[in-house]
């Protein structure tokens, strides 16, 4: 069975041995699922557009700092279509098994050489806990550069989907999954390193336990993360993440088609100071005192 998969224009879909891997998983690789193209685009978008103007530091256990930029709605720019397009929102739709799946949030990650810190062992669902009620969300990360373990690439525990949500706290400026029950489980599950290269994407699930490490090479690593949430799933407490809005899903030609780098209307760009996804102890007093 197997956790990578090769995207083919004229002939992909989602398998049932696709959706099987993914379920005992927790994850699955799609290799070049954005082409040469599509990649330029988007980086263009986040690194020529004036997107890097919304990015702010989240400094790890070690004090180094990788760079993240965070919104809540996918607007028409470039990196709207890559959000909205159909071979990132059907797969997902299929993957998870459910029939609509909203844009809970999207985010790029930057890693500069020699400074880029890490993100530590966390779950996503470890971070939505407090707004959504159940599990049934979804990751899409997406290799703009080469993302490798020597400039602080992907690393995952198989399998951990499975183990329910993991208590999280503070780990430096970050929220972190407790390293006890970490250390655990890494002795019944295996980590894999998930290497990728530009236009490379991993669909996981909102419990599988991931890290990254930090960037010591001399090359950037830049990825997107997008979120998202199944209909039905809406957050009880809307706050950085909005309620359900139907995404209205665009052709597999958008981004290459889409001109707009610099127009970023109705993205909605959170700030350092509301990211209450990174403050895990702001998150828990707020969710308390509106109960």
């Amino acid at each position: 069975m197997s956790t990578e998969y090769k995207y083919d224009i004229d002939n992909f879909e989602v398998s049932d041995d696709m959706k099987k891997n993914f379920d005992k998983d927790g994850y699955t690789i799609i290799r070049n699922l954005f082409n040469k193209d599509e990649v330029r685009k988007i980086e263009k978008t986040i690194v020529e557009g004036g997107m890097m103007e919304h990015s702010y530091k989240i400094p790890d256990k070690d004090g180094r700092s990788p760079n993240i930029g965070l919104w809540q709605h996918p607007g028409n720019d470039v990196t709207g279509m890559m959000t909205r397009c159909e071979k990132v929102v059907t797969t997902a739709e299929k993957l998870l098994g459910v029939e609509e799946l909203y844009h809970y949030h999207c985010k790029f990650l930057i890693k500069e050489p020699k400074v880029g810190g890490s993100f530590e062992w966390h779950q996503d669902y470890g971070y939505w806990y407090n707004y959504c009620l159940r599990p049934d969300m979804l990751a899409v990360f997406i290799a703009i550069d080469e993302c490798t373990q020597e400039n602080g690439g992907l690393v995952v525990l198989r399998g951990t989907h499975k183990c329910g949500r993991v208590d999280h706290g503070k780990t430096g400026g970050q929220q972190g999954a407790d390293i006890e029950r970490v250390e655990l489980l890494k002795k019944q599950y295996e980590l894999v390193n998930v290497d990728l290269q530009p236009g490379d994407v991993v669909f996981f699930h909102c419990n599988l336990l991931h890290c990254s490490g930090p960037n010591n090479s001399e090359k950037r690593r830049l990825a997107i993360n997008v979120s998202y949430n199944e209909k039905s799933n809406s957050p009880v407490k809307p706050d950085i993440c909005p309620k359900y809005t139907k995404l209205e899903k665009v052709s597999d030609t958008a981004i290459l088609e889409c001109q707009n780098y610099t127009d970023f209307s109705g993205k909605n760009f959170i700030k350092r100071g509301e990211d209450k996804l990174v403050d895990f102890a702001d998150q828990t007093s707020s969710y308390e005192k509106s109960g």
